[in-house]
Order: C-alpha cells, then structure tokens, then sequence
C-alpha cells in the first residue's frame, strides 16, 4: 500500500549539514506491522514524518496506493492524512480543554462529520473508555490518555497506523496493554509502523527494521531469518 523508494533527507548546508536519510527504501504492506529500531538520531522519526507527510524528502519518492505523494502540497497532504494515515505521539496530544469524547470527535469534525458522535462513541468503546467518555485528560491516566489518542487517531479509520514512541511514557504493564491494543488493531486489518528504541517492544511487531546513521542495517521477519544486515 506505502513504498518508499531511494529517501534521502538532508538537513542544513556545509559544516552543518545532516543527512538523517541516507538512499533508505521500505514498502508497507497491507496488514503488516512494522518496527523501527535504532539509536537517537538514526532517522527514526525523520522516516515515519517522511512517510506521513509531516516533513519533505530532498530526493526519492513515496508512493501510496500507487499515487506519489512526496511532492503534494500541505493541502493535499492534509487529505491524506485525515483519510487514509493517522498519527499517534508518545506525548498524547490532547486538548486539554475536551474530553476524551471531544477529542475523538475532532477528526470527524474537521472532515465535515462531526455529527457523527455514534462512531466516537463506539472507537471509545473499543478501546474500553465508553465509562471515562466525559474525563477530560487531566482526569485520565497516562494509558487512557494515550488510549484516547489512538482511538482518535483511528476514527476516520485510516488504513495506516503510525506511531512514534507510543509507550515511552509508561510503565511496562500499561506499555503492554497499549502494545496488544495496537496488535488488535493490527488483526482488524490496518498497517502500522512504529518507531522505538526498545528492542522488546520491537518484538510485537510482524517485522523489524534497524535504522543507522540514516541507513536501513537489518531488516528481521518474525519466524524468518535475518534477510539484511
């Protein structure tokens, strides 16, 4: 459904010059649950921006759903987002001033739906908040808040899960109960990438990507041999 073909991103210019992506190629495949592995600043958050339309490449391309999208402007790219791939932060994101129906709300109503509370009511559900709908965040564990933040990331239900740190935040136990939340997701059909420098957290994933200096140094399949290094 995603390749990315070639991505190079450079930051800046002479002695500040910073390649982040270096000639760095995947493709995300319908119902495939990537991890990102590598060190800080291995081009981890730089790839999934690239791939959700967050931030430009200087050269190669990415392709979605057979259409290039990496020269789109913020507009269309806007679209693509609100349609087709969503977002979920380590930092959450909510707006502390709704709650936690409000913000699953927001999508539905920045793409005209925001009548449509029964879908947020039921995406609540879903992840077991039906009972903390009318919490605002600050009444709200780390877990329900993040929680909160997936299920509105998944209301316009996006075909692309992509997550950065998701559990950095947690304890191991609440860490948990998020990953198995996105694995259902996962077996409900949607693909996700996530980034995280955990190794055990890599391990729910289908398949396991090792980023370094900007280049891809391993790439592992769950149940199958090391295919790169």
């Amino acid at each position: 459904m995603l390749e990315v073909s070639n991505a190079t991103k450079i930051y800046g210019e002479g002695p500040t010059r910073v390649v982040a992506l270096d000639n760095v190629s995947l493709t995300v495949e319908d119902g495939n649950f990537i991890a990102i592995m590598g060190p800080s600043g291995s081009g981890k958050s730089t790839l999934l921006n690239i791939i959700g339309g967050l931030d430009y490449l200087t050269s190669g391309e990415v392709i979605l759903d057979g259409k290039r999208i990496d020269g789109y402007d913020e507009n269309a790219l806007v679209g693509i987002r609100r349609g087709k791939i969503a977002y979920v932060f380590q930092q959450y994101h909510l707006l502390p001033s709704l709650t936690a129906l409000e913000n699953v709300l927001l999508p539905l109503i920045f793409a005209g739906d925001g009548s449509n509370e029964k879908d947020a009511v039921n995406i609540l559900k879903g992840v077991g908040l039906e009972k903390r709908a009318d919490h605002k965040p600050s009444q709200l564990s780390g877990g329900e808040q993040q929680r909160v933040a997936i299920a509105r990331a998944i209301v316009n239900r996006p075909n692309l899960i992509l997550a950065d740190e998701p559990t950095g935040n947690m304890d191991q136990k609440t860490g948990n109960e998020i990953l198995e939340l996105f694995k259902r997701l996962n077996e409900e059909g949607r693909s996700i990438v996530m980034v995280t420098h955990s190794p055990d957290i890599a391990a729910h994933a289908k398949e396991i990507i090792t980023l370094q200096d900007g280049r891809i140094t391993g790439r592992i399949q769950r149940d199958k041999k090391k295919v790169t290094s």
